[in-house]
């Protein structure tokens, strides 16, 4: 029992020390990445600064994006009054109609951009899987997480 308290403080500490180690570590730049959602309004994450944007890249066709999508508009709905924001970019094999169909069935109720280049998939690290999200804090730092329902790292 005398060791256990000396070695719980050592643990806090070093928890403590190494959350302020990750925190000063540079995350990597957002790209300067401008959007154009199903309406043909333009999105510019530089217009987003100051909120945490996730940024989803997704498929109609992938059913790991189709059973996340009711969470991700729960979520929204949850945090959009703090400052939380969320830009689904279909992949660019997705067919258009199929994209502005399953928004609006699912009365998705962020903006949803068409990727019809790939050019937006390509800026952020040549995304091909789907789903994945990037987290991009309030100074556009951005993080990642390829499966948004299970919350996995990448490998």
């Amino acid at each position: 029992m005398k060791l256990a308290k000396p070695f719980l403080l050592v643990v806090a500490v070093l928890a403590i020390a190494g959350a302020l180690a990750y925190a000063m570590i540079d995350k990597p730049a957002a790209p300067a990445s401008t959007f154009t959602t199903l309406e043909g309004k333009s999105i510019s994450l530089d217009d987003l600064r100051g909120k945490i944007v996730l940024v989803n890249f997704w498929a109609t066709s992938c059913p790991g994006c189709v059973k996340e999508m009711p969470d991700l508009i729960e979520t929204y709905h949850q945090y959009k009054d703090r400052g939380f924001e969320v830009v689904a970019v279909a992949m660019s094999y997705d067919p258009p109609n199929y994209v502005a169909n399953f928004a609006k069935t699912r009365q998705l109720p962020f903006p949803v951009a068409l990727d019809v280049s790939g050019a937006h998939a390509h800026a952020f690290g040549d995304v091909q899987l789907t789903p994945t999200s990037f987290i991009i804090d309030t100074g556009m730092a951005a993080s990642w997480n390829r499966n948004w329902v299970n919350s996995t790292s990448p490998s």
